[in-house]
């Protein structure tokens, strides 16, 4: 329960600090990039982690919260912007021209991180289920290896296409590949910091060669 409360919350700051840090773009490695990739990647691993100690609903329940939540956030940030500076505590530009949000790119973020994390819990869920459950850095590693690429690739289109020559949103994209994959490879070992749910075989079609014979003395291999 306590693991499943910490990597859930970790998982909505995350993707909370990520939008918000998306709306600017810096220099990385000679790419463009938004700023929000320097947070984002995490969000697979920790989705990785979710997945492994609530199961495949909790991960898919957490991934629509997450966009929803950004989404109210967007939302907040908008309202607070058409509000009246109070005269007595002076002008506050600052303030709407850095938090007012730019919708396209809200929306593209949002979509992209459900869409490409709805992804990535099917294909974790098949590895395990279908490929084995040995070798838990592998999901992970597959997993990303499809999710991210799509992410990078709504998002960047859908928020920067048309605004940024393509040289630029190709850039961007390619920054969002190169960052995102080398986070990646170093969160790989994470999977292994929670304990995961005990498979039910019946709900999850587990091939019998993936769980340890209990007849034998041993125990189902650990989770989701």
């Amino acid at each position: 329960m306590i693991a499943t409360i910490l990597v859930s919350s970790a998982y909505i700051a995350a993707q909370i600090l990520a939008d918000i840090t998306s709306l600017k773009i810096v220099p990385f490695m000679g790419f463009s990039m938004d700023a929000g990739t320097l947070v984002y990647p995490l969000t697979f691993t920790l989705r990785d982690l979710v997945h492994k100690v609530a199961g495949k609903r909790g991960a898919r329940v957490l991934i629509l919260a997450a966009g929803a939540i950004n989404l109210l956030m967007a939302g907040l940030f908008w309202l607070v912007s058409r509000m009246p500076y109070d005269p007595a505590a002076g002008p506050q530009p600052d303030w709407n021209a850095v938090l007012a949000p730019v919708w396209r790119i809200v929306i593209a973020s949002i979509v992209a991180e459900i869409v490409s994390e709805l992804v990535d819990t099917e294909i974790y869920q098949l590895w395990v289920t279908r490929v084995t459950r040995r070798f838990q850095w592998m999901r992970v590693l597959v997993s990303n290896a499809v999710s991210l690429p799509l992410d990078s690739l709504i998002f960047v289109w859908a928020a920067f296409g048309g605004v940024y020559t393509s040289v630029v949103v190709w850039s961007i994209f390619w920054a969002n590949i190169l960052l995102k994959g080398a986070v990646t490879l170093v969160s790989l070992p994470a999977i292994y910091l929670v304990r995961g749910e005990r498979p039910r075989r019946m709900d999850l079609n587990v091939p019998s060669s993936n769980v340890d014979s209990s007849s034998s003395g041993g125990k189902e291999r650990q989770e989701q």
